[in-house]
């Protein structure tokens, strides 16, 4: 089996993997901690694979049309997943979700869906590296306006 085919059946496998954990954790009415986790994990594989389109886009890692196809899938996949798990209830514990969430949760939907609609954008990117260089651009705003208005600053 050839790597691309390898990594386009690995990639399928993992969202039908992440799909399954989804609709089973939707069947059970989930507790708000899991719910926590859940966010935090999804959130967790768009970073390192969004990381992995950022370096390309810097020249930081070389240009390769299969990883970077493969990470802007994956990014696209998972953009709509973690919104869902912001209700009420899942302000506690341990997270970086600042609290104006759930107090502002129109404009914090207003820009999970400008992140869904660029993230949606990055698989057709991915073919060409100066096309991608610019949607990566374009994610990266949406996320870092997402992460200055409702996420919680790191101390120092």
């Amino acid at each position: 089996m050839n790597k691309l085919v390898k990594q386009i059946v690995l990639g399928a496998f993992a969202l039908t993997a992440t799909l399954t954990m989804v609709s089973a954790a939707f069947a059970a009415e989930p507790k708000p901690e899991e719910e926590v986790r859940y966010r935090q994990s999804v959130f967790n594989v768009i970073g390192r694979n969004f990381s992995v389109l950022g370096a390309i886009a810097k020249g930081e890692r070389p240009y390769d049309q299969a990883l970077a196809q493969k990470s802007a899938n994956i990014v696209e996949a998972l953009s709509t997943l973690p919104f869902g798990s912001f209700g009420p209830g899942t302000d506690i514990g341990t997270h970086k979700s600042d609290p104006k969430i759930w107090k502002e949760n129109a404009k914090f939907k207003e820009a999970a869906d400008k992140f869904q609609f660029e993230a949606a954008k990055l698989p057709a990117a991915a073919k060409d590296l100066d096309t991608l260089k610019l949607q990566v651009g374009a994610v990266g705003k949406t996320c870092k306006a997402c992460h200055d208005d409702y996420r919680v600053k790191d101390k120092k």
